[in-house]
């Protein structure tokens, strides 16, 4: 069916046309979040298929390389509409159609006019003006102990919640821009607390916050997506972090300046951690990649292990040069941070990095995580189960039966004997490192009220 006689047969249905009188459709309310949610991941300045640029009214007015998309009071002669409807849209051309209501909002906007209210400070995710109030417990993404175990961060919307880690009393909520934020980590001295996120289609963020003084001394804003897996160097001058844009970048963690950029990923990067003398990094990938990268000069040195499976999530040995990883396959390896060496003989695929390997949980894993002095490590994934290993023999100490939830984060006390869990449900679940068994839970946010903290 042609286009136009499909758009034409929606907007009959719709009962729509350029003169109707119909209740004013806001570009900023109403069509704006239907193109980012839709159509911006395709259609922005760092991508614009086809030349163009749906991420603001002056790309919409401008068009693509096939001219313009929108013609004003004509929406049966306009390519934006066009294209999204009808039984077999041609727009988008991956995933799920526009919904009806979804095609006769952007139709309707155009019948009107296309009117642009833009507000003066642009269309992009800002922090809000007053911490959130939620309604249900939202998903943890990542949680995170401060170096003296006073302190924990929880990642939640828009805004990182520090609880008092002893009895989980909340003192601290500190917004910022990124709606999501996907990882967390201190700095080895304490005085300082990396976030890592974004908002997807418009901005990757690494919040850079004074953790005595409950506030950010460093916004980072780089390329167009979310940024996963911020690490420290040890001595804490810079900062590493992965994308949604598979790049791995490095940046001067005092002034915000990039001083590193590699891009050998093929998808996009969850994870990164220096060697502990500064000199290189490694990073794991959805590409199957696990790469040692040299800081001075973003140059790719070797694959530092080919894994079989997409890698979600890695961890490094807080005093050598170890990194645990894991992914698709439900396995965590253990490699050192150096050239993956190739195979030791004929017929033997063990790679010289190589040290070990553990128990396979046969369900994705999405965390791990080291305890303070490298002598155990815990996986947890999507089944909810969590188990927790002996580093040096690779023996199971414990076993954390699931509670129904998955599981996205873990972070062992660093002074007492026990791992706090959080994940899909909301809860922050603390457990004996030791046996398994629960200590404590307490919801991650305050449900149905506003809540301030004391910080």
């Amino acid at each position: 069916m042609p286009m136009i006689r499909r758009a034409s047969m929606l907007l009959a249905t719709a009962g729509l046309a350029a003169g109707a009188a119909d209740e004013a459709v806001s570009f900023t309310r109403d069509v704006w979040p239907v193109l980012k949610a839709n159509c911006v991941s395709c259609h922005r300045p760092a991508r614009h298929k086809g030349g163009l640029d749906l991420s603001s009214m002056a790309g919409l007015t401008k068009g693509g390389e096939d001219g313009p998309v929108m013609r004003q009071g004509a929406p049966t002669d306009s390519p934006l509409v066009t294209a999204i409807s009808g039984e077999e849209p041609d727009m988008p051309p991956e995933g799920e159609p526009l919904t009806a209501a979804e095609v006769e909002i952007i139709a309707r906007w155009v019948a009107q006019g296309a009117a642009d209210d833009t507000p003066a400070e642009g269309l992009g995710t800002r922090r809000p003006a007053e911490p959130p109030v939620y309604h249900a417990l939202p998903s943890v993404p990542a949680i995170a102990f401060s170096p003296n175990g006073m302190l924990l961060a929880v990642a939640a919307h828009h805004e990182i919640i520090v609880r008092r880690s002893g009895d989980g009393t909340l003192i601290g909520r500190w917004l910022g821009d990124s709606p999501r934020l996907e990882t967390l980590a201190f700095s080895r001295d304490g005085r300082f607390l990396a976030a890592s996120g974004g908002a997807p289609s418009e901005f990757g963020e690494v919040q850079v916050w004074d953790v005595a003084a409950g506030t950010m001394v460093r916004s980072i804003r780089a390329g167009t997506d979310t940024l996963y897996g911020v690490s420290w160097s040890d001595d804490g001058s810079r900062l590493a972090v992965g994308g949604a844009d598979k790049l791995v970048r490095a940046f001067d963690a005092a002034t915000g300046s990039p001083v590193m950029q590699c891009d050998n990923h093929l998808d996009w990067v969850f994870g990164t951690a220096f060697v502990h003398d500064g000199s290189r990094l490694v990073s794991v990938s959805r590409d199957k990649g696990v790469k040692l990268i040299e800081v001075a000069s973003g140059h790719l040195i070797d694959d530092a292990a080919r894994p079989r499976e997409p890698v979600f999530a890695l961890a490094r040995h807080p005093h050598e040069d170890l990194v645990a990883f894991t992914g698709s396959e439900g396995r965590i390896r253990l490699h050192r941070m150096v050239p993956r060496g190739g195979r030791l003989k004929e017929g033997d695929d063990r790679e010289e990095s190589a040290v070990r390997e553990f128990d396979a949980m046969g369900t994705p894993l999405q965390a791990v995580a080291f305890d303070a002095d490298g002598a155990r490590l815990a996986c947890g994934g999507l089944s909810g189960e969590v188990r927790i290993f002996v580093t040096d023999t690779g023996e199971r100490r414990a076993t954390i039966a699931s509670n129904g939830s998955p599981v996205y984060t873990l972070a062992f006390h660093p002074v007492e004997n026990w791992l706090a869990i959080a994940g899909g449900d909301g809860q922050i679940r603390c457990h004996d490192a030791a046996d398994g068994k629960l200590i404590k839970s307490f919801p991650a946010v305050s449900v149905g009220e506003a809540v301030t903290a004391a910080w």
